[in-house]
């Protein structure tokens, strides 16, 4: 699968895809868009920026939900001509899709709405390639029927991301099988930083333990997969969305290391 020139799958080189969960300004978009390239360069890494402009799946009415649609895209248009960094964010309803996909080079289709058709339907119709995020209600298997889906609607590319499972209530797991599961269907991500979210487990909000979120990357590594995203903040307790999930934004270069150290380790073996 192509992402403008970045080749995802296929025994290409990983692929970082990290970001903002949300954008909060161009200031800070910029900076952690700088920091994210950075990173993927020392480590010789693709890299792609994620931020979403609107967080529509908030707990409370109250939540902090982005800049909207089109302030939204003007930031990430404006990180993406002054840091020379591809670009990626959420796709909520079929009317955003031909806008967005003027901006972004990679659509992502949020997990509560993985099989949302007409939603589908429109992002593959813009040609971009899409990441669609499995459901956290979805078998490895059944996303397997949301990459045909795609597909058949003509979209140039798919890759899926597992965010974790719901287990009871307020929590995910990683099945790791998945990811070897789901790799028969598209190149495969993990988002290891909404992997360890609690949802709704909050006041009002999600909840989270970030201690976890380099344990599941790092197994993760080496159970294969064709990129690594994750969101970071300079300082998440600060952060108006999901901030417990995060990671500091000067941790990410240690787990990135970490990761390519690991799957180099695997490949040698292989």
């Amino acid at each position: 699968m192509q992402v403008g020139d970045i080749t995802i799958g296929g025994g290409a080189p990983l692929v970082l895809i990290s970001g903002l969960n949300v954008l909060e300004s161009l200031d800070g978009a910029l900076m952690c868009a700088e920091a994210v390239r950075e990173i993927a360069d020392r480590h010789g890494l693709p890299a792609i920026f994620k931020a979403s402009f609107d967080k529509a799946n908030r707990s409370s009415r109250n939540s902090y939900r982005g800049p909207g649609l089109d302030g939204g895209l003007r930031m990430l248009e404006r990180v993406k001509g002054s840091v020379g960094i591809a670009v990626t964010t959420d796709v909520h309803e079929p009317g955003q899709a031909k806008l967005i996909a003027e901006v972004a080079d990679l659509l992502q289709i949020p997990s509560f709405l993985s099989r949302q058709t007409d939603l589908v339907a429109a992002c593959a119709g813009t040609g971009r390639p899409l990441n669609i995020k499995k459901g956290q209600f979805m078998a490895p298997n059944d996303a397997g029927l949301a990459v045909q889906k795609a597909v058949g609607f003509g979209a140039t590319g798919v890759m899926l991301t597992e965010r974790g499972t719901s287990f009871g209530y307020h929590d995910l797991i990683v099945d790791l099988r998945g990811l070897l599961q789901m790799q028969d269907f598209a190149p495969v991500c993990l988002d290891a930083t909404h992997a360890v979210q609690h949802p709704g487990a909050g006041q009002g909000v999600s909840s989270g333990d970030r201690r976890f979120v380099g344990a599941r990357a790092r197994a993760a590594a080496a159970r294969g997969g064709a990129a690594r995203v994750g969101v970071s903040h300079p300082e998440p307790p600060r952060a108006p969305c999901d901030g417990a999930c995060q990671i500091r934004l000067g941790d990410l270069d240690q787990l990135v290391s970490e990761i390519c150290a690991i799957r180099k380790a695997v490949e040698t073996r292989t």
